[in-house]
């Protein structure tokens, strides 16, 4: 899309995609115009194949109206500032028992082992009760979930399998709390989301209490694409590394911030017009697909000046409209459809880098690095490969790696 824009200069274009017409759009004014509440609706927007590895139907991002903001609402209570830390607690955790694990061996995938990290740490976090054995099985299934998303074939039949055998899971789990069984704290996600009613005062169905579940901990591994790419940028970037390391909260955030908007991951968000209306001289009517493109927003020219180079220091005192910068979507988090767990992701990706920076020396050995925007979602082509682990002493913790 970005370079059809480029082509056209223009902000919009439409075309045929699955022999559908589409209109492709990006930039601040496309994402105010999307993410108004009541607008768009997500049913019939996304290829079922990719909706039902993404969220699947029944989800929150499949509602609109009242039954939306109802569930919305609920998903986001479980993302308060204490549960965020919480969460980022776990994580940190489970690193610091990886990094000794770690130390004096040959090499690590980066990648692999930080799914498995989040998995454990969020299962956890949401109380749900999970064994190594059974941490190393979810993890698969995640992960074969997040990598078939945005593909066709074997790939994608795969992660259909790998939903299926979780959403049993979570629906036992549902079923469990429901019947007693299981007594989490009442606080916890695994309690929130299996006593949830929705908009009509209804327990929410077993099938979609499952969904949600899903929905909370699939996400959370899927993180671990973030994180990698924030250890791409360190090792492209070393001279941040002594700043991170020497816990400059604030350089880290706009780190952390650069990383997500300069690294691709969902390309774009779909919606289906709900009622006709007219946008920058054009009618769009009801029933129109819409494509808002997050990446190309994300390296839009005329918001970011220079798009295509990594500059952390851009996010010092810049004050978003929540349609600029939109790697989780846009507008706001409880009357629309913008990801409920963006600020955790931000907390999670900030953690890690804190903590490889500061806590752990390694080298990065010769392998491939690059990341093919062919693919979605895409990741450097090695998930990152580190060898010669060792822990810092704390007076160690601003050195170079």
């Amino acid at each position: 899309m970005p370079r059809r824009y480029a082509a056209l200069d223009s902000d919009l274009f439409a075309t045929r995609l699955m022999l559908q017409r589409v209109l492709c759009v990006r930039g601040e004014d496309a994402g105010r115009m999307f993410y108004q509440p009541g607008r768009f609706t997500r049913r019939h927007a996304l290829p079922a194949t990719t909706m039902a590895l993404l969220q699947d139907f029944g989800s929150v991002m499949a509602l609109d109206g009242e039954a939306h903001k109802k569930r919305k609402a609920m998903l986001m209570s479980l993302f308060s500032p204490l549960e965020r830390q919480r969460l980022v607690g776990l994580a940190a955790a489970e690193w610091r028992t990886r990094f000794a694990q770690w130390t004096g061996n040959a090499q690590v995938v980066v990648h692999e082992a930080a799914q498995e990290v989040l998995c454990r740490a969020v299962c956890h976090w949401a109380g749900i009760p999970i064994s190594a054995e059974d941490a190393q099985e979810r993890t698969r299934e995640f992960a074969r979930m997040i990598a078939g998303a945005g593909s066709a074939g074997p790939r994608n039949w795969r992660g259909h399998l790998a939903r299926a055998r979780t959403e049993q899971w979570a629906r036992a789990l549902v079923d469990a709390v429901r019947a007693g069984q299981v007594q989490p704290a009442f606080d916890s996600p695994l309690n929130v989301i299996a006593r949830h009613r929705d908009a009509d005062g209804e327990l929410m169905h077993r099938k979609h209490a499952g969904v949600e579940l899903i929905n909370l901990l699939r996400p959370t591994v899927a993180v671990a694409r973030y994180i990698v790419f924030g250890l791409l940028a360190l090792h492209d970037h070393p001279e941040s590394r002594a700043r991170i390391a020497a816990g400059d909260d604030a350089y880290t955030t706009w780190f952390m911030q650069e990383v997500r908007r300069y690294y691709p991951f969902i390309p774009a968000m779909g919606g289906r017009a709900l009622h006709a209306f007219d946008w920058r001289g054009m009618h769009v009517k009801k029933g129109t697909w819409v494509l808002f493109d997050l990446y190309g927003t994300n390296h839009h020219p005329a918001i970011w000046g220079d798009p295509e180079v990594f500059r952390p220091e851009r996010f010092d005192r810049r004050q978003s409209s929540g349609f600029d910068f939109v790697p989780h979507g846009g507008g706001d988090h409880y009357s629309g459809h913008r990801c409920p767990g963006e600020f955790v992701t931000g907390d999670l990706v900030k953690s890690a880098l804190q903590l490889f920076a500061g806590e752990i020396a390694y080298d990065v050995p010769p392998q491939d690095l690059t990341v093919g925007m062919r693919r979605i979602p895409t990741l450097p082509a090695s998930g990152f490969v580190i060898k010669n682990v060792k822990q810092r002493h704390p007076r160690e913790s601003g050195d170079p790696c």
